[in-house]
């Protein structure tokens, strides 16, 4: 989402680190590019403002130009005002009430909100055992009823049975009470959307509110919509009262400013971020997470909770045995590669790691993507048990059929063998520096999943 923004600032930030003493005149240069390129990423123009402001006010004191290491202090005051901007603190989704609690979903039309209200619910049901029914009261929108239900039934949670022609205060009603008989600790309401925002959707969405009294009213915005969501967010919050944000499709291409602006301009916090498709792809709103990831810095306590919520524990404690022992095949490579598809691909691993921004633009390049892992996966599905076994005896005539069999050429399925054979040695000399039959890993991470990126990995771009 940031890639472009935190391409920019990391080359300000290391100029500045590598001018070892700096001066006013330096650091101030250095905030007129970080100006610039946060208003290329849409952010707005106030929060610009105040945040230059404040990093200026305190990145030129002399305890920061006489420091040992000036530039390393700028970039934390930077990052620090950052995370202020974006909120400071995390703030998750408040489910404390005399059941049931009712969620509010309101937002323009085509920015997620049906599939947010269904994200929403699934992981309020399996992360937080919460029993919750979902109810469209959009009437508008052809279909918009008939998709929540399919929705629902995808995700295990029950929906409000439609019947036609209803109003939607009528649909709210009728929802509250079959929460209450049917002992439904969380009920959510998805309201429809307009193309944009006119005085007949927050009439509808006010009389909805007064009569459901959420506990929550979470405003669904698109984040690569830039300024238009800010503006949306600002007009939603002074008539209907929002109590957070939902952000969709953080994991798009665009500028980022959204993110960078809600907070600070409705003074409401973003409670979650939409990162795919997939039902499961729905993170908590970290600050201090995304501001490190803008900067550059990683983020590996989600690596790490990523990697906890997808890699099987049985998996990782299997995959963990065989690398005490020194032995790592091509079904292990497999399994490896699988694992990293489920945390979302190579890409946003990369983005979480320290220091990998450079090769994460490498994945930009053309061939260079997750379909790479994909072919990879196809090889090793192509051969036999005993050639993943013992890739030895892959001679030139195996090969060919190996190739054959998953649609690559024959110098694919070298690559994938030296790769593996890399990998490999790196196992074996990593089980010899094991202690007490423990594989040496990187801090926090999961023996199930790769300690590292697989050697040579730089050398295929």
């Amino acid at each position: 989402m940031f890639d472009n923004l935190s391409d920019r600032l990391s080359g300000i930030f290391d100029g500045l680190k590598r001018r070892g003493a700096l001066k006013e005149a330096d650091v101030g240069e250095a905030l007129r590019e970080v100006r610039v390129a946060l208003l290329e990423a849409d952010v707005a123009l106030p929060v610009v403002k105040d945040f230059v402001a404040a990093v200026k006010k305190k990145a030129v004191g002399q305890e920061v130009l006489k420091s040992v290491t000036p530039g390393q202090q700028v970039v934390k005051i930077v990052n620090d005002e950052m995370v202020a901007m974006l909120g400071s603190e995390s703030a998750g989704l408040n489910t404390m009430g005399v059941p049931p609690v009712v969620f509010l979903m309101v937002g323009l039309q085509g920015s997620g909100k049906t599939t947010t209200t269904a994200k929403i619910a699934k992981r309020l049901t399996e992360k937080d055992g919460k029993k919750v029914m979902m109810a469209s009261l959009d009437v508008r929108r052809p279909a918009a009823q008939e998709q929540l239900k399919i929705l629902g039934e995808q995700i295990g949670v029950k929906t409000l049975p439609i019947i036609e022609g209803q109003m939607p205060t009528d649909i709210a009603r009728r929802a509250m009470d079959a929460a209450k008989l049917q002992g439904f600790d969380v009920l959510m309401l998805d309201t429809a959307g307009r193309l944009h925002v006119d005085q007949s959707l927050m009439a509808e969405v006010v009389a909805v509110r007064d009569v459901a009294t959420p506990l929550e009213t979470l405003l669904v915005a698109d984040s690569l919509t830039g300024q238009d969501a800010v503006n949306v967010a600002k007009e939603f919050d002074a008539q209907v009262g929002i109590t957070g944000v939902a952000l969709t499709r953080m994991d798009g291409d665009g500028r980022g400013g959204a993110a960078l602006s809600m907070r600070a301009v409705t003074g409401k916090p973003i409670k979650l971020a939409g990162t795919g498709e997939k039902m499961d792809a729905l993170e908590d709103f970290h600050p201090e997470r995304v501001a490190s990831r803008i900067l550059g810095m990683g983020d590996v306590v989600s690596l790490v909770e990523k990697a906890s919520e997808t890699i099987e524990k049985e998996d990782a404690e299997k995959m963990a045995k065989k690398m005490a022992k020194g032995t790592f095949d091509l079904e292990d490579l497999k399994t490896q590669l699988q694992q990293m598809s489920k945390m979302g691909g190579m890409k946003s691993v990369l983005g979480m790691l320290p220091g990998m921004g450079k090769l994460k633009g490498a994945m930009n390049q053309p061939g260079v993507d997750d379909k790479m892992f994909k072919r990879q996966e196809a090889i090793i599905n192509s051969m036999t048990p005993i050639e993943r076994s013992k890739p030895q005896l892959l001679n030139a005539s195996r090969k060919k059929r190996v190739a054959a069999g998953s649609g690559t050429s024959v110098q694919e399925v070298n690559k994938l063998l030296k790769m593996h054979m890399q990998m490999a040695k790196m196992m074996k000399k990593m089980s010899k520096m094991g202690k007490g039959g423990r594989m040496p890993t990187m801090p926090g991470m999961g023996a199930g999943m790769p300690s590292q990126l697989p050697p040579g990995f730089d050398k295929l771009f």
